[in-house]
């Protein structure tokens, strides 16, 4: 592995400068704990390093140091909070080649990927940066006269965010960025699948100038006891979740015990639509990123695929084609495209799903080559998919594209709103006018017509029934940190 010098980098190097075995980070120090937990190269099955094992005593110190750090950070200016973040974009940026890495390392995810989830994690520093300075409110007068309104936003106070695995730095930064931008303190619990990248975020923050204690990272294997102390301390007020939609109900129902303000960003299920008209080409490289970004394992990712009978054997040809032809493997392999399940219980979920639609009438049509060794399972396509079959309802978290063939809209339709979720959704379309149309009948928080990526700092990313519940990006994300208050004052 080279840097941009076009050195000799050494993964063990990069993880060793973090001192994962101190790797706790509560008021700008590192620290260690009891116990220590390993982080495995999902390609190899190395253990990549041992990390700092956080308790609920770790926990509890970590909002200690984020409430005593709340009221400065909270009176800083907001440019001053602006230019930290910009510091920190910069910072990130300059960084790439570690911070892919580690990515790539403890993820398993292509190197490709792995540098476009960075470039993708310092834009939420950018994009806040700007929005810091931004925070308007409103002044009017009162309908029935004698008071002015004034409506201004303030910092909800100490934040914790609970991040997943599958984008470890990126869904760091989509929540540590607006809340600081806003005047929070953040306490962090990032997977235990992949540490090492949001240990390294921890030091690059430090490195841009946020004060002690304003980011407290803690890595910990004890997720449910640790986050669970975290709502039922009331210096805690605002939790945001990003991970399933199982362990979200659960969050809501400790939330709502003090009524912590919430955002969820949960599960997952997007259909992929190909219409009669669409350009099959157009579709089928809008659906390799739709599917197998990451591998297939984004809450994004296409999971479904309504493609109209009379386009379907010419999208499955190409589909299958292009399937076929990817390369799987680790990453330190240039040439891979597509890398290992994060895990060995992931492994074994989607070896299932395709167990059970296949025993359930469909057919592999299509299917790549994959490493025996690590956890990898290679692209797959599957035709002669039943419309009530089973892996149409769950969200797959893996390289599998099954593919129904649909002949009415309304009928279509009503199979793709068919589920509890509504995150993201894709369109293909010859017409603007019948992609919007159909767009706007899906259930889904965000459609990519025409193109197969809805992620955008920029944009509000979330969802609709048990996808979740507010927006992260955009100014819909800075928002989430903030409380609304006015003050009615009188004319005379």
């Amino acid at each position: 592995m080279t840097d941009a010098a076009g050195e000799i980098m050494d993964i063990n190097d990069v993880i060793a400068e973090l001192d994962p075995k101190r790797g706790i980070h509560i008021g700008g120090r590192g620290r260690g704990a009891v116990k220590v937990f390993p982080v495995q190269d999902p390609a190899t099955l190395e253990v990549l390093a041992e990390v700092a094992d956080a308790s609920v005593l770790e926990a509890g110190a970590a909002v200690e140091a984020a409430a005593r750090a709340f009221p400065a950070w909270a009176a800083t200016a907001p440019r001053e909070r602006a230019e930290i973040l910009r510091r920190a974009f910069e910072l990130i940026i300059a960084d790439s080649d570690r911070l892919a890495a580690l990515i790539a390392a403890e993820n398993g995810k292509s190197k490709a990927d792995a540098y476009a989830e960075v470039a993708y994690a310092g834009e939420f520093f950018r994009w806040f940066s700007e929005e810091a300075v931004r925070n308007d409110g409103e002044y009017g007068l009162a309908p029935g006269g004698g008071a002015r309104t004034l409506v201004t936003h303030k910092p909800v106070g100490v934040a914790a965010l609970v991040t997943p695995w599958n984008f470890p730095a990126a869904m760091a930064t989509r929540k540590i960025a607006p809340a600081l931008a806003a005047g929070c303190t953040v306490v962090l619990k990032p997977a235990a699948e992949t540490p090492l990248t949001a240990i390294a975020v921890s030091r690059i923050l430090s490195a841009a100038g946020v004060p002690d204690g304003v980011v407290n990272v803690v890595p910990t294997t004890d997720a449910a006891r640790v986050v669970a102390a975290w709502l039922r301390d009331e210096r805690v007020r605002k939790v945001s979740f990003t991970g399933s939609t199982a362990v979200g109900r659960t969050l809501l129902g400790q939330a709502a015990e003090r009524v912590v303000n919430a955002s969820m960003e949960l599960g997952g299920n997007a259909p992929f639509v190909v219409t009669a008209d669409a350009d099959v080409e157009a579709a089928v490289t809008g659906a390799m990123i739709a599917k197998f970004r990451n591998g297939g394992q984004a809450c994004t990712a296409a999971n479904r695929f309504f493609v109209h009978a009379s386009v379907a054997n010419e999208f499955v040809a190409r589909f299958g084609a292009a399937i076929e032809a990817l390369r799987v493997g680790p990453a330190y392999d240039t040439a891979s495209q597509v890398g290992p399940l994060v895990s060995e219980k992931a492994l074994a979920g989607v070896r299932e799903l395709v167990n059970a639609a296949v025993a359930d009438g469909a057919t592999v049509a299509y299917r790549g080559t994959a490493p025996s060794e690590g956890w990898f399972y290679p692209p797959t396509l599957l035709t002669g998919v039943r419309p009530d079959a089973s892996i149409l309802r769950r969200e797959i978290f893996g390289p599998i594209a099954p593919v129904v063939e649909w002949y009415d809209e309304d009928a279509m339709l009503r199979l793709v709103n068919d589920t509890e979720f509504g995150l993201a959704a894709y369109v293909y379309a010859a017409r603007l006018q019948d992609g919007l149309r159909i767009a706007e009948r899906i259930d889904a928080g965000m459609v990519g017509i025409n193109r197969g990526v809805v992620s955008d700092p920029s944009a509000p990313f979330g969802g609709v029934k048990q996808s979740g519940l507010g927006r992260e990006g955009a100014r819909d994300g800075i928002r989430e940190y903030q409380e609304t208050q006015y003050f009615s004052v009188a004319l005379s």
